[in-house]
C-alpha cells in the first residue's frame, strides 16, 4: 500500500494513489485557502468509512439493508504531544434485532483502521 504527498505551496498538498487524488489544506484561519481537508480530518475520514465498511459487509453478508447506514467520526483534541487523543465513532443503521444490532457493531470494531489506532504500529521516518 502506497500514498505519494506532493507539495503544492503554502500549506496545500495533493495525496495521490492508485490513480486517486485528493487535497489536504488548512482552514483560512491557519494560513490556508481551507481548498482541502486538513490531515486530522482525513484520519477520521479514514477511521470511518473503514468502520461504515465493515458494517455494510456485515449487513450484506447476512441479506439485511444497509439503506440509512451512516458513520459519524469525532474526536477530541489532547497535548504532549499534541495528537487526537479520544475519538467516539457513531454508527447510524437501519432497525435490526439486538442480536445483529451487536454484530454491526462488533464489525466495526474489527476494522483495520480502528485496529491500527488501538494498536499503534511502528512508524519509520527517513530524511532524504
Amino acid at each position: 500500500m502506497e500514498v505519494r504527498i506532493q507539495h503544492l505551496g503554502d500549506v496545500r498538498f495533493e495525496a495521490s494513489a492508485r490513480g486517486h487524488r485528493v487535497v489536504c489544506d488548512q482552514p483560512s484561519d491557519n494560513g490556508g485557502a481551507d481548498s482541502g481537508m486538513t490531515p486530522p480530518e482525513f484520519l477520521l475520514v479514514s477511521l470511518g468509512t473503514c468502520a461504515g465498511f465493515y458494517a455494510a459487509q456485515y449487513l450484506k453478508t447476512r441479506s439485511l439493508s444497509a439503506e440509512g447506514l451512516e458513520v459519524k467520526v469525532t474526536a477530541e483534541k489532547a497535548a504532549q504531544p499534541a495528537r487526537l487523543g479520544r475519538f467516539r465513532i457513531e454508527v447510524t443503521m437501519p432497525p435490526l434485532d439486538p442480536h445483529h444490532e451487536a454484530g454491526v457493531l462488533r464489525a466495526v470494531k474489527a476494522c483495520l483502521i480502528h485496529n491500527t489506532l488501538l494498536h499503534a504500529p511502528e512508524i519509520e521516518t527517513v530524511a532524504r
